[in-house]
C-alpha cells in the first residue's frame, strides 16, 4: 500500500465515452502537454478533468458541467443512440496515486433526458471500495454500497444522484474497521487530488478591461463558489451528509460569500485582478518576485528591469514617463490605511493583512482613493480597475503599464505568476484539513501557448519544468506547437488524433 508519491495526484485520465473520445486513456505526469490538430479533443480532455475536479470539490453535477458549451448533451459522444427510455450519457474517470497507492474513480453520467450520476465505482488496494447504481429512476438518488470488511462486508445506503459519492464518504463511513479506514483513506486521496486543480485562462481583453463584464464567477478552480443548498461543498465545512463534501475546505461557511465578493488578493482564472495579486506577492516573497521578473525579461521585447504594482492614480500612463516621485508612490503614503480609510481600494489593507502581507505589503495594493469610495473591483473592469496598476520598469526607457504589452506577453506574465505561486494566492479551494506540504497543485491551461511566439512558449514551459521539479506543482496544458517542449526534461507530450 506504499507509494513513492506522498502527495495525491491524478496520474491517469480516462475518457471512456466523452465527446469525440472513446476508450481513450491519457497518462498524466508532473508536466503533460496535449497536442493535435483542431478537433482532436485537446480541450475536451481538459473539460473532462475539470468536471471531475468540480465534482470532487463538492459541486453539484449541474454546476460541474455548466460551462460546457452546448450543455450536458454536448458531452455525449457523437452518434451515441438513446436506449429504449431515451437515455444518453457519457463516461469519464481517473486514477489518483498517493500514499494509499493507485485509486481509480469511474463515473457514468446520464445527460438526457435528465442530468444525473447513474453509476460510480471507486477501487483501490485490490478492493472495490464504492459502487453506486440507479435502481429507481423516479427517485433523485442512487443505491450505494461501500466496503466495510467487518461483520457486515458491505454497507448499503442511498446517496444523492447529483453529487460525487466519493466526496460524501467521509461523512458516512465511521472508520471503525480496517476496511472502512481504507475506504476513507482512498476517498480522501481522490478528493484532495481533484480539489487541488486550478483552471487558468488569462484573457488579455478582460485584463485590459476591453472585454466587457468579467467572466461569471471569475473563479479559477472548481469549488471557488459553493452551490446553493450544498452545505460545506466547495467553500466551507461539511454539513449534512446528503449534500456536503466530505473533505472540507478550511475556510468556513462564509468563504463562498467572500469569494463572490471578488477577493482581490487571490488570482482568478481570467487573471483580471492581476495587479492586486502582484501587489501582494511582490511583498510576500522577494525571491519569487525576482524569478518572475527574470522570466518576464526573457519573454518580453526590450529591457525589463523590474515589475511592480502602484496606486493607479500615481501610475504612469506610458513609456518614458517615469520619475522619482512615481517610483516612490508604490511604497509610501498609505502604509497605515485600514478600515474606512481604505474603503475605495479594491483590496483593503485589512484584507492584505489577513492574507499575510503587512506594512509595505499593504501599500502597493491600497490606492489613496479617499473615504467613502467604492471598490473598483466590484465594477468589473480590467487591469488597475481596483485602483492598482502594474508597471514594467524599462530602465532608460522609463515605465510602461503592462496593459500595453502584447497579448502573448500579457498571457505569459499571468501564467508565470500562477506557476510561481500556490493555492494561497490563487482563487481555488484545496482541502483545508490536509497540510499543504502533502498536496500538489495542478494547473490546467487550455491553449497554453495561445498568442505566444515560440520563444515565449518555450520559456514558459521551461519555467513549468523548474517548478514541477520541486514537487508542489503539476501542469496539464494544450499547445499548438509541441516542439516548444523538445529537449526539456520531464515534459510528456501526448499527441491526440494521430
Amino acid at each position: 500500500m506504499n507509494s513513492d508519491s506522498e502527495r495525491p495526484a491524478v496520474t491517469e485520465l480516462r475518457l471512456s465515452a466523452f465527446k469525440a473520445h472513446r476508450g481513450v486513456v491519457l497518462p498524466l505526469g508532473p508536466l503533460t502537454l496535449l497536442s493535435g490538430g483542431s478537433g482532436s479533443g485537446k480541450s475536451s480532455a481538459l473539460q473532462a478533468y475539470e468536471i471531475l475536479a468540480r465534482l470532487g470539490s463538492g459541486q453539484s453535477l449541474a454546476r460541474a458541467v455548466r460551462d460546457v458549451a452546448g450543455g450536458p448533451s454536448a458531452c455525449v459522444p457523437a452518434g451515441a443512440r438513446p436506449d429504449d427510455q431515451g437515455r444518453r450519457g457519457f463516461r469519464i474517470g481517473c486514477t489518483v496515486s498517493g500514499p494509499v497507492g493507485p485509486v481509480s474513480l469511474d463515473l457514468a453520467v446520464q445527460a438526457e433526458p435528465e442530468l444525473r450520476i447513474v453509476g460510480e465505482r471507486l477501487t483501490g488496494g485490490g478492493e472495490t471500495l464504492l459502487t453506486t447504481a440507479l435502481t429507481d429512476p423516479d427517485r433523485p438518488a442512487v443505491q450505494a454500497a461501500w466496503h466495510t470488511a467487518g461483520a457486515t462486508p458491505v454497507t448499503r445506503a442511498p446517496l444523492p444522484d447529483d453529487r460525487l459519492g466519493t466526496s460524501l464518504l467521509p461523512l458516512r463511513v465511521a472508520g471503525k474497521t480496517a476496511g472502512q479506514r481504507l475506504v476513507l483513506a482512498a476517498a480522501e486521496q481522490v478528493v484532495v487530488a481533484l480539489r487541488s486543480a486550478f483552471v487558468c485562462d488569462p484573457r488579455p481583453e478582460v485584463m485590459r478591461g476591453t472585454g466587457g463584464a468579467r467572466a461569471a464567477g471569475g473563479a479559477g478552480l472548481p469549488g471557488a463558489t459553493g452551490d446553493t443548498g450544498a452545505t460545506g461543498s466547495a467553500g466551507g465545512a461539511g454539513g449534512s451528509a446528503g449534500r456536503g463534501s466530505g473533505v472540507r475546505g478550511g475556510r468556513g461557511k462564509g468563504a463562498g460569500k467572500a469569494r463572490e465578493g471578488h477577493d482581490e488578493g487571490r488570482l482568478r482564472s481570467s487573471c483580471d485582478n492581476l495587479p492586486a495579486v502582484l501587489a501582494r506577492t511582490s511583498q510576500e516573497c522577494a525571491r519569487r518576485h525576482a524569478v518572475l521578473v527574470a522570466a518576464v525579461r526573457e519573454a518580453c521585447v526590450g529591457p525589463v528591469d523590474g515589475l511592480r504594482a502602484v496606486p493607479r492614480q500615481a501610475a504612469v500612463t506610458g513609456a518614458g514617463a517615469a520619475g522619482s516621485g512615481t517610483r516612490e508612490s508604490g511604497v509610501t503614503g498609505v502604509a497605515g490605511a485600514t478600515g474606512s480609510d481604505a474603503t475605495g481600494a479594491g483590496v483593503t489593507a485589512s484584507r492584505m493583512t489577513a492574507s499575510g502581507a503587512t506594512g509595505a505589503g499593504a501599500v502597493a495594493a491600497v490606492p489613496a482613493a479617499g473615504r467613502g469610495g467604492t471598490a473598483g473591483a466590484q465594477s468589473g473592469g480590467g487591469l488597475g480597475e481596483a485602483g492598482v496598476q502594474v508597471v514594467l520598469d524599462r530602465g532608460v526607457l522609463g515605465e510602461m503599464p503592462v496593459e500595453q504589452l502584447g497579448d502573448g506577453e500579457l498571457r505569459f506574465l499571468a501564467l508565470a505568476l500562477v506557476l510561481l505561486t500556490g493555492p494561497g494566492v490563487l482563487a481555488m479551494d484545496p482541502a483545508g484539513e490536509i497540510p499543504s506540504a502533502h498536496q500538489q497543485m495542478t494547473v490546467m491551461a487550455d491553449g497554453m501557448d495561445r498568442c505566444m511566439d515560440r520563444r515565449q512558449a518555450r520559456e514558459l514551459v521551461s519555467l513549468a519544468v523548474r517548478m514541477a521539479e520541486r514537487g508542489h506543482v503539476r501542469l496539464l496544458g494544450t499547445v499548438r506547437d509541441p516542439s516548444v517542449a523538445e529537449g526539456l526534461p520531464g515534459v510528456q507530450v501526448l499527441h491526440l488524433g494521430a
